[in-house]
């Protein structure tokens, strides 16, 4: 290798992560760009008249004639999906159908951070105590209490969202005890932060759900990486277990943690439409059960693509983090490059 290729060589690995972002950050406008095709064309594939569900089956022909020039129905398909995406590019997303005109974004804003917070403290619940019942685990390999955690998680795993809640309901809210509110109706012009306690069982059932595949997947890594030689290394310097396997193991096992934690936080944006459902939960899932019951086009796109877009960008963050905690990826893709 000359002197130049290596200074290029070795700038590139000072500057990596950058192109390789910029890489997955294009795929991913194009993919959006697909998904918006797609839901506008689904949208607009749907059986009846926007105007006529607005307006009801009563209504005079002038009057949703009218009604249908304002939404812009009169139109060409191809203008129609134009003058959405430009919309959406202006931050101008629409007026929904079924709420008197209201702004779309002002109707999914306050569920949107409401849907936010649950996936996000189901993700931290699950996370922590996913992840040190896995260190346990691997440090006991093999024994009575491996096998127990092994086969409660994979039954666990198996149970639908729907039972988990109905379960915890059950449990904590009507026949044994009632300790917790049944559903988690968020007062109006209010967010779930306000009221915690009506976070605890649509929390706990998201984060039962995502904790065996945690506690599966960390536990994996850190008996892989307790088998190899630098481990092998810090336990005959005398280091405790439990300090081998959090300071030594679970540094090299965090790839793969990483990566299961962005699929759940994938899974969670789409499960959280079932488990809102049920509790009343004021979130973006109930959100489009609504919008799709009321056939409101506007907020049922809106809501489609917002969690394409965060799809799409928990995988790009879930994929850069994993190249920065283990750097001879990345580097083995620039060099051939």
């Amino acid at each position: 290798m000359t002197t130049e290729a290596a200074r290029r060589l070795n700038w590139r690995q000072r500057h990596d992560l950058a192109p390789l972002f910029l890489y997955r950050l294009g795929y991913g406008v194009v993919t959006l760009f697909v998904i918006s095709v797609i839901v506008f064309w689904a949208t607009q594939a749907l059986p009846g008249n926007a105007a006529t569900a607005i307006l009801g089956t009563h209504a005079t022909p002038a009057l949703i004639k009218q009604t249908e020039q304002q939404l812009h129905l009169n139109q060409s398909v191809l203008s129609q999906y134009w003058a959405w995406l430009s919309g959406l590019l202006q931050g101008n997303f629409g007026h929904s159908l079924a709420s008197g005109g209201q702004s779309v974004w002002s109707l999914v804003k306050p569920r949107l951070i409401n849907s936010a917070i649950l996936v996000v403290l189901a993700a931290f619940v699950g996370s922590i105590v996913g992840i040190p019942l896995a260190i346990y685990s691997a440090l006991h390999k093999d024994k009575l209490v491996d096998r127990v955690l092994a086969v409660v998680t994979l039954s666990v795993s198996a149970v639908p969202d729907f039972v988990i809640a109905v379960f915890l309901v059950t449990i904590f809210a009507t026949v044994v005890w009632r300790i917790l509110p049944a559903v988690s109706v968020v007062p109006l012009g209010e967010y779930a932060w306000n009221t915690p306690r009506l976070l605890i069982l649509p929390v706990a059932t998201l984060a039962i759900v995502i904790l065996p595949y945690i506690y599966r997947m960390t536990r994996g890594a850190l008996i892989d990486a307790l088998e190899s030689d630098y481990v092998e290394l810090a336990r005959l310097k005398g280091l405790k277990p439990v300090r081998v396997a959090v300071a030594h193991a679970l540094p090299n096992a965090l790839a793969p943690v990483i990566q299961v934690s962005g699929l759940n936080f994938i899974y969670l944006a789409g499960g959280i439409v079932l488990v809102e459902y049920i509790f009343n939960f004021p979130g973006i899932g109930q959100g489009l059960v609504n919008a799709v019951s009321d056939r409101d086009v506007p907020t049922i796109q809106f809501i489609v693509v917002a969690l394409a877009a965060f799809y799409i960008v928990i995988n790009i963050l879930a994929d850069m983090a994993v190249l920065v905690v283990t750097p001879r990826r990345r580097y083995t893709r620039l060099a051939a490059a």
